[in-house]
């Protein structure tokens, strides 16, 4: 596409194109760690934020890793809650 001042680009794509895919992981990534450690530590805080992150990197960025991270924050998250009630009740 081309502005009306020449042949300078704007950038932007035609409808219909494909969108790049995302260049990284790193949303992804982050997620997956905070899901491991919402296993140990503060599972409400640590597992919710790790999949806020993950949903972000799916809906958002498009991210390949987006789904694995949801499960593992997921997991992070119910699993270290139920950890947490077992080793109170103790």
């Amino acid at each position: 596409m081309t502005t009306q001042y020449g042949d300078n680009s704007t950038g932007q794509q035609p409808h219909g194109a494909p969108q790049r895919p995302a260049s990284g992981n790193v949303l992804s990534i982050i997620a997956m760690v905070l899901g491991v450690i919402s296993l140990l530590f503060l599972p409400i805080v640590f597992g919710v934020v790790g999949l806020v992150l993950a949903v972000v990197a799916k809906v958002v960025r498009h991210e390949r890793l987006a789904v694995p991270a949801i499960v593992v924050s997921a997991v992070g998250l119910i699993g270290g809650m139920v950890l947490g009630a077992l080793l109170a009740g103790s």
